[in-house]
């Protein structure tokens, strides 16, 4: 933040209600629309130190008098941000509601979960008989200060089935809220570490030193963490995580792709159900695809450490899937970030830079089909946000033609995960059934 906000400081500091006000004042020209309670209506978070405003996060202090406030300052800085976003109301993103969409995992660390917010509200208000009452009442529907009501868009199919869409300017703000608020969380939390490291400790355990008097330190022995050594290797997840005791387990364990934090989740393979290993939260997010909705994702500047510094690492990660392993290839969603990164790495333009050239706007990847049906699965690779305003289509990959480029890529970047893979590489197969699908559609039988 450019100006700090200091406990006990009042200057430059207002109320949250004064501050709804000037939100609401600030972004009234905006093409984003906005909403009143952006700080004391849920979901705000102004009591646990801040509110989310757009993709910005605003700190709150309690002021002289027991009131919370947050700095005029940053209001403003996040209106203005807002009022230069641009939003076309046709690009429209499906938002809800999804059958078979990847569920996000129970202990991740953002709390906003837009997703999810909006699918509960609209799944509330069409079943319930308050629906008329809430509108009467004015119900806010606001995520980090932006009113998504507005401008969803609700269709059906057949008179029957109802889709949820909001432009795409939208779906970015809110993921930008959402990133926003997980880094705040997690740099929040480093700092109250650093802070009670150099506290004294209040309740010191008793030790004694090498001449046998009695010590006092501020904790007990931490044991060292032990390297995972494929102890689950081919065990199912649906069936381990309801084990007592797994999460204390996998505690125990260090991360099994960096090796250096403790492991905090069991990461497991969403379309094979097969566990993976044990990993810490920064390599379980840093591998998680970047779902725009359930058959679409970005392809972020993330992928660059998947796909090129630390390929051998996450390669070997991921075909600890007996599934991935004996079918030579990734799950349809890391499989399509793959095509699309490095396959169609050569047809993506660029534009003219300060310093040199910049590859065109922003990376994406669709697929209709899936890879348990590979003959009718295609990979459509994109590109939008265009400086020039071209929004093209890249290429269109069928899944076949895709896996056949990942397993010659995985020969030469990683011979030793190639090697280790194909169904007559797998002598420890597990006894449980492996989903792995017999396609019969061919001229002779093909793993996929």
């Amino acid at each position: 933040m450019s100006e700090r906000v200091m406990p006990g400081r009042t200057d430059g500091l207002i109320t949250l209600g004064a501050a709804d006000a000037l939100w609401v004042d600030l972004t009234a020209d905006s093409a984003v629309p906005t909403a009143s309670g952006a700080f004391t209506g849920s979901p705000a978070h102004a009591r646990v130190g801040y509110v989310l405003l757009g993709g910005h996060v605003v700190a709150t202090v309690r002021a002289s008098g027991g009131q919370w406030s947050v700095s005029e300052f940053e209001v403003r800085r996040a209106a203005a941000e807002l009022n230069a976003v641009g939003m076309d109301r046709q690009d429209l993103v499906r938002v809800g509601p999804f059958r078979g969409a990847p569920s996000k995992e129970c202990n991740e660390e953002t709390r906003l979960r837009w997703h999810r917010r909006i699918t509960r509200d609209l799944l509330q208000e069409l079943g319930g008989p308050e629906r008329a009452a809430r509108r009467e009442a004015g119900r806010p529907y606001h995520l980090a200060g932006i009113d998504w009501r507005q401008v969803l868009v609700e269709q059906a199919r057949d008179g029957a089935q109802r889709t949820w869409w909001l432009p795409r300017a939208v779906v970015r703000l809110l993921d930008a809220a959402e990133h926003a608020e997980t880094q705040w969380v997690q740099a929040e939390r480093t700092r109250r570490a650093g802070a009670a490291v150099t506290e004294p400790p209040s309740h010191p355990r008793r030790a004694r030193d090498a001449g046998g008097r009695q010590t006092t330190s501020p904790e007990g022995p931490t044991p060292p963490l032990r390297p995972y050594g494929r102890e689950l290797e081919g065990q199912l997840y649906s069936v381990l995580s309801r084990k007592p005791g797994t999460s204390r387990r996998v505690a125990g364990w260090a991360c099994a792709v960096c090796r250096t934090a403790p492991a905090t989740v069991l990461d497991h393979c969403h379309e094979h159900g097969y566990v993976r290993a044990p990993v810490c939260q920064s390599c379980n997010t840093q591998e998680r695809p970047d779902h725009l909705y359930s058959n679409d994702i970005r392809v972020a500047n993330r992928y660059t450490r998947l796909f090129h510094t630390d390929t051998d690492h996450w390669l070997r990660h991921w075909h600890r899937c007996p599934g991935c392993r004996a079918r030579t290839t990734l799950p349809l969603p890391h499989l399509a970030a793959w095509t699309a990164h490095i396959a169609c790495r050569s047809l993506r333009p660029t534009h003219p830079a300060p310093r040199g050239r910049k590859p065109c706007g922003v990376l994406r990847v669709s697929w209709t089909g899936s890879q348990n049906a590979p003959r009718s699965c295609l990979l459509t690779v994109a590109v939008d946000f265009c400086p020039s305003g071209e929004h093209r289509v890249l290429a269109r990959v069928p899944y076949r033609e895709a896996a056949e480029r990942f397993r010659a890529w995985l020969a030469e970047t990683a011979p030793a995960v190639s090697a280790a893979a194909g169904p007559d590489r797998l002598d420890g197969l597990p006894a449980q059934f492996r989903p792995v699908i017999a396609d019969t559609s061919g001229e002779d039988l093909e793993l996929f």
